[in-house]
């Protein structure tokens, strides 16, 4: 398969490595680690990991859409939590995000993320819906 596409969201902050937002090959769509800034890159929801967590779903949205998906088509996501123990307050942001759509999950514990602060980091697969347009 040689089919494969790059997308830089213009409102995402921009990234602190040599990645871009998401990568389609083919119909799938791998989604980068998503974490809890603003478009500036500054950290958002403080020590609060359920509003760091709406702010990484929020992101996740906004890059879904650029590549014509949706948490509809998420077939996979892993989950890095700097403490275990915030699997249950995020779950239900999940829920509310995900809605009846249940994709395949891991959740790893790490010691610290690539951002100061961050106590949540989501990466995901979609399955890009046949015929589906950008959005950028």
């Amino acid at each position: 398969m040689s089919e494969r596409e790059e997308f830089r969201v213009p409102t995402q902050a921009a990234p602190i490595s040599h990645y871009t937002d998401a990568v389609r090959a083919g119909d799938l769509l791998f989604v980068s680690g998503c974490v809890p800034v603003d478009g500036a890159g500054r950290l958002v929801g403080g020590d609060d990991v359920v509003a760091q967590a709406r702010q990484v779903f929020a992101n996740m949205a906004e890059i879904l859409a650029a590549a014509g998906a949706s948490f509809a088509d998420v077939a996979k996501v892993t989950v890095f939590l700097t403490a275990i123990g915030d699997r249950a307050p995020i779950n239900a942001v999940r829920q509310e995000v995900f809605g009846a759509a249940r994709p395949a999950s891991t959740l790893v514990e790490v010691s610290a993320l690539a951002i100061p602060g961050a106590r949540i980091e989501v990466e995901a697969v979609a399955c890009v819906p046949e015929g589906a347009a950008p959005h950028q």
